[in-house]
């Protein structure tokens, strides 16, 4: 049995570059295997994330690759997605996931404390995990109208649905943090 104590989640940089192609392995693997959409990213873009503290990797006995996520920015700085959550096969199941998505959430909040934080996702794990730390579902609209990020779905195996229902709807479901909203709860329940 994994000691879950002896996974550490570290903001990645420069020096964990080592682990990019284990990272897209598994992300591919496991994209094939729930056979559900997943849009792709090159090695170089996975290093350049690294490199710009924008993720985070799970670690096992300082060693060991065990999970992933990282953060994308859209719409200047306004939306932030939190992308590419996976964990290494041996280390699902002991509540690993929902650490690397709290750690990536907390990273995006202190680098980027106004942006909208959204995420994509097919996966009612995720849903929860998200749910939890605040994010609400929404509708596409709501989310960015950067074309850019639109086009990195392009590489996923459901983008006809996107692109047949005019980018309002496909299978994934659009979930959103806006720290606006949060700021009022705060200052409701301080009265």
């Amino acid at each position: 049995m994994i000691d879950s104590s002896e996974i550490e989640i570290v903001v990645a940089g420069e020096e964990h570059i080592g682990y990019v192609d284990e990272v897209l392995d598994t992300i591919n693997r496991a994209a094939k295997v729930r056979g559900t959409g997943i849009a792709k990213r090159s090695p170089e873009y996975v290093k350049q994330k690294m490199i710009e503290h924008k993720a985070v990797l799970a670690i096992y006995q300082k060693t060991k690759f065990a999970g992933f996520s990282y953060i994308e920015c859209w719409s200047n700085k306004t939306f932030v997605a939190n992308s590419g959550l996976i964990v290494a096969p041996d280390f699902r199941g002991i509540g690993l996931a929902k650490r690397i998505n709290r750690r990536i959430f907390e990273l995006s909040r202190e680098m980027f404390p106004e942006a909208k934080i959204f995420s994509l996702t097919t996966g009612e794990a995720v849903m929860k995990m998200n749910n939890e730390l605040g994010y609400r579902p929404v509708t596409f609209p709501s989310l960015t109208d950067d074309e850019a990020f639109w086009r990195g779905c392009e590489s996923c195996v459901n983008f006809d649905i996107l692109q047949r229902n005019g980018r309002r709807m496909c299978l994934c479901t659009g979930m959103l943090y806006d720290p606006a909203e949060h700021a009022a709860d705060k200052t409701d329940s301080a009265e």
